[in-house]
């Protein structure tokens, strides 16, 4: 079982804080396997077996984490300190809302989540239920937020069809826009992590990317299945719009 973070934050067994030691099945190292239902597709079995024995999927039950996701935000905050105190975050596609959750246990400020869905109320989360490309979306975050933002998060994925490029291509597209509201939000200084596939296209959102931010990388957190071709993109030290290298 790998070595799981938890909270950075203090206070009695916030999210994050308890032990990730996940059901007895999961911590012990076992293999829950389970016999196949009539009504249950072989995709379906899949997943659910794979949920059964994530231990990931266990820690974020065992310490009160909306999803597994969590964990890929603590991992890459605790590689490249993107969440200080006081800051001012926006979290799109933010459902079920570990990130967010994740953002307000590390001491960031103002949290604004946005969805198409419809989130449960989470303490010291502001959630906008509603495409983050409306026009007037960047301006109606502003003021909400008081100013620009300091970090735009984007865990979105596009529905999969399963064929590999398309859903690669798909998810590039996601990308692409979610960079140009973080142009449109973020104040000198600020960052950006964005979710990618693996496939060769992502690199059509570096050179961009580049031109606007002192730093671009790429980074895949353990918690990322290892099989999954996902990746994140963060890119720091935005300079404006305007900017280049």
């Amino acid at each position: 079982m790998p070595k799981l973070p938890g909270s950075k934050s203090p206070g009695s067994k916030p999210p994050g804080s308890a032990s990730p030691g996940g059901d007895a099945a999961t911590s012990r190292g076992l293999r829950v396997s389970l016999r196949t239902a009539n009504k249950r597709s072989p995709a379906s079995q899949r997943w659910l077996e794979r949920q059964l024995n994530d231990p990931y999927v266990a820690a974020a039950q065992s310490q009160g984490w909306r999803s597994r996701a969590a964990f890929k935000l603590i991992e890459l905050d605790d590689k490249y300190q993107l969440l200080r105190p006081g800051i001012r975050v926006v979290d799109l596609g933010a459902a079920p809302g570990g990130w967010s959750q994740v953002a307000v246990q590390r001491g960031a400020g103002i949290v604004i989540a946005l969805d198409l869905l419809a989130i449960d109320p989470l303490e010291g989360v502001t959630f906008l239920q509603g495409d983050f490309n409306d026009p007037d979306m960047p301006e109606r975050l502003t003021a909400l937020l008081g100013g620009k933002a300091d970090l735009v998060l984007s865990d979105i994925a596009p529905n999969t069809t399963g064929h590999g490029a398309t859903d690669h291509l798909r998810i590039v597209a996601l990308a692409e826009l979610a960079f140009d509201f973080a142009v449109n939000t973020l104040s000198p200084g600020g960052a950006f992590v964005a979710k990618v596939f693996q496939g060769g296209s992502e690199k059509q959102l570096l050179a961009p990317m580049k031109q606007v931010f002192a730093t671009v990388r790429h980074a895949k957190p353990p918690a990322s299945r290892k099989g999954s071709s996902e990746l994140y993109v963060v890119a720091t030290g935005f300079r404006g719009v305007g900017a280049s290298g």
